[in-house]
């Protein structure tokens, strides 16, 4: 697979940070609570900025803010960015929302057989409260788990897997016929999506401990406890500031072990997307 060249990679992130601001902007002068997450909290503690191979920007909001930063994008920047997510765009795979610039496409290999135009993005997380029971927390974790895997297969026969060889292709002989029974047997899209949606929202008309996003490879690896995770913290991420949560070295560990060591240089890598074009 094709890899980066640095004044490529660099136009990436830089194009990626222009959004952040545009995001940044609408979150001050509507007071809305965001912060950063994963590889960019791992750049804001360990490099000031982007991770120097990355190139993508996380960040999260609470599902309140979630859901009244997307109405104030679609109000007033609606010439300007596109919402990808699964109720603004029929075909999109994921429970996270894409914050996408116009006039860019930004598709990555496994997706590039989706029917739906993909920019330069920034990548959200909305935050749903989960039940204090962990009992009840594991049956919610199960079902996230397995209808966001549902809804991946409903739009990608063959998604990425963390393993090759033999096992590789006896699970993509079984997702391509997961795959193609959906097509065939016409299971919609919007009702998978109904599903993944109301598994997040169980809880939001609760007061509950901790919040989550529920939908990720591992549905634990996103569990904070609010108590540990507010005052947020400010940091400096390239020329703006990133809030970040209070428990976040926690939680970086808990994902990725000591992050604050620099990666082989084998393992830092980027790979450039199937379809890549800047507007102008």
């Amino acid at each position: 697979m094709k890899e980066y060249d640095e004044a490529t990679l660099k136009k990436v992130q830089q194009t990626e940070l222009g959004i952040l601001k545009d995001f940044i902007k609408v979150c001050d002068e509507n007071n809305l609570t965001w912060f950063g997450d994963a590889g960019s909290g791992i750049g804001a503690l360990r490099h000031k900025g982007f991770i120097p191979w990355d190139d993508d920007i996380d960040v999260v909001l609470p599902r309140k803010d979630f859901n009244k930063m997307i109405e104030v994008f679609k109000r007033d920047y609606s010439d300007k960015y596109t919402i990808a997510n699964v109720e603004t765009m029929e075909n999109y795979p994921l429970m996270t929302t894409r914050l996408m610039l116009k006039g860019t496409k930004f598709v990555e290999e496994p997706l590039k057989n989706l029917k739906c135009e993909l920019g330069i993005f920034l990548d959200i997380y909305p935050y749903d409260n989960i039940p204090d029971s962990d009992e009840e927390l594991k049956k919610q974790a199960k079902r996230a788990w397995f209808w966001s895997k549902v809804l991946i297969l409903r739009h990608v026969a063959f998604p990425v897997l963390p393993y090759k060889g033999f096992k590789a292709k006896l699970t993509h002989a079984v997702t391509g016929l997961i795959h193609a029974g959906m097509v065939v047997f016409r299971i919609s899209h919007k009702w998978i999506a109904g599903k993944c949606l109301e598994i997040a929202n169980m809880y939001n008309d609760k007061e509950t401990k901790r919040m989550a996003f529920l939908f990720d490879t591992n549905p634990y690896w996103h569990i904070m406890v609010k108590e540990e995770a507010f005052p947020l913290q400010i940091y400096d991420f390239e020329d703006v500031k990133m809030p970040l949560p209070a428990c976040e070295d926690k939680k970086l560990r808990k994902m990725y072990g000591n992050y604050m060591e620099l990666p082989p240089v084998e393992k830092r890598k980027n790979h450039y997307p199937y379809k890549l074009e800047f507007n102008d």
